[in-house]
């Protein structure tokens, strides 16, 4: 079966399951970091505020 995840992740799952978690961090230290905060900064964004947005203005538009 094709995978459909991205090359990078695909290099990271690599570096893991070879290399170990430990040395995962040490050496993408900063980019894991900033794609962990950037992935849930997007989705947090859509469910909390997108989603309510959208909702209120349909409810209000409909009337």
């Amino acid at each position: 079966m094709r995978s459909l995840a991205p090359k990078f992740i695909k290099e990271w799952l690599t570096l893991i399951r070879e290399k170990g978690l430990k040395a995962f961090i040490r050496e993408k230290g900063w980019k894991v970091l900033i794609a962990f905060f950037l992935f849930y900064l997007i989705r947090d964004g859509i469910l909390y505020l997108l989603i309510p947005y959208l909702i209120v203005n349909n409810i209000i538009q409909c009337q």
